[in-house]
């Protein structure tokens, strides 16, 4: 089926014997609106998304809405979205939610916190298990809607100078992360910070950073982080659901007519899809490339992982304590997690250990 098709029977409805022409028919105002991405284009999966959402918003309304996309830095700084999309310099804009969390901690859940739910749990938490709705009581303080618009999966631990053999070689150690994880690993004695993707490399090669994580082997291999740091270590424990969040202004997306809310609810959904597709697809050949070229793929020691759990326990309890909201979202979450988690063991871990034991054999 056709983007055009599909998009135009999922958001919209199809006109059929006996059934009334959809709410966008009766209502069709032209409106252009701005998108502005955290990602350079180069990092076309993770940008593309947008561009994804721009093609299927503008094909389902016959181009009366349309959303021209900006790379990271043509209007605002890559992690000021936020910012841009309350104050109304862009109507949209694409990040990573936890970029923003020195706003509030609350802003971690809409990518992913460490130790959290896998993927698969997150997408069923937003959509089915209350939790998009959740996430819009607190960005409605900001000024902000927000649609879910992709996710990497899993992701990797990241690259590192120096091979990490315990906790303690963390010490120290100035790293490129996102997120909670920061405040989580800074309690193991490391040194966070945040930055955007294009800043990553030329840190790394300065001597600025000692280690960088940005999100998996496709996007890694093109910002050329092997070359410096030959050390890629798994698995990234502090993003095991990374999702990307569609920021729209709260006053602009109130505007939009009933039809069109509808058109950009599916559109993200559609995008958000083809993303999470590609990096499985893309992923397993990339990470093959980099290890042929050098990477020394590690596993993080357990423990680094086993300190880095109780870690991030005390962190939330703190933060629950200080903040109410971090308290409530964080509660839902873990709530719905524990309630699924047993069908994933069933299901998923299962039939992974089935098939790793079924390729070993061969």
């Amino acid at each position: 089926m056709k983007r055009r098709e599909f998009m135009k029977a999922a958001g919209l409805g199809v006109a059929a014997s006996g059934v009334a022409m959809p709410a966008i028919a009766q209502s069709t105002p032209t409106i252009n609106w701005r998108l502005q991405s955290s990602y350079p284009t180069s990092l076309d999966t993770i940008y593309g998304a947008c561009k994804v959402l721009s093609q299927a918003v503008a094909e389902a309304t016959d181009n009366k809405f349309k959303i021209q996309v900006f790379a990271a830095g043509e209007i605002m700084p890559p992690l000021s979205i936020v910012d841009g999309v309350q104050n109304g310099t862009v109507e949209m804009g694409h990040t990573g939610s936890y970029f923003y969390i020195g706003k509030d901690p609350s802003f971690a859940f809409g990518t992913g916190i460490p130790f959290g739910p896998n993927t698969r749990q997150q997408q069923a938490w937003f959509y089915h298990g209350g939790g998009n709705d959740l996430l819009n009581e607190f960005y409605a303080t900001y000024k902000l809607y927000h649609l879910p618009l992709g996710g990497t999966g899993t992701q990797m631990g990241g690259w590192f100078r120096k091979e990490i053999k315990s906790k303690a070689d963390l010490a120290g150690l100035k790293m490129r992360i996102g997120g909670l994880a920061g405040n989580v690993l800074q309690r193991l004695g490391l040194v966070p910070t945040q930055l955007a993707a294009g800043d990553i490399y030329t840190s790394l090669e300065r001597g600025t950073l000692d280690a960088a994580e940005f999100v998996g082997p496709f996007d890694d291999e093109k910002l050329g982080l092997a070359k410096i740091a030959p050390y890629y270590y798994y698995p990234g424990f502090w993003e095991g659901a990374a999702s990307l969040s569609l920021f729209v202004n709260l006053d602009k997306w109130n505007e939009l007519p009933p039809g069109y809310k509808s058109v950009l609810n599916t559109a993200a959904g559609y995008a958000a899809a083809d993303m999470l597709a590609k990096y499985d697809a893309q992923n397993p050949a990339a990470l093959r490339r980099l290890v042929a070229n050098g990477a020394q793929l590690r596993a993080f020691p357990q423990d680094l992982l086993q300190e880095s759990y109780k870690a991030a326990t005390g962190l939330y309890a703190e933060m629950g304590a200080n903040n109410q909201t971090f308290k409530k979202i964080l509660d839902h979450q873990m709530a719905f997690r524990n309630q699924v988690y047993p069908w994933t063991q069933i299901s998923d871990f299962s039939y992974d250990s089935l098939m790793l034991l079924a390729m070993r054999q061969n």
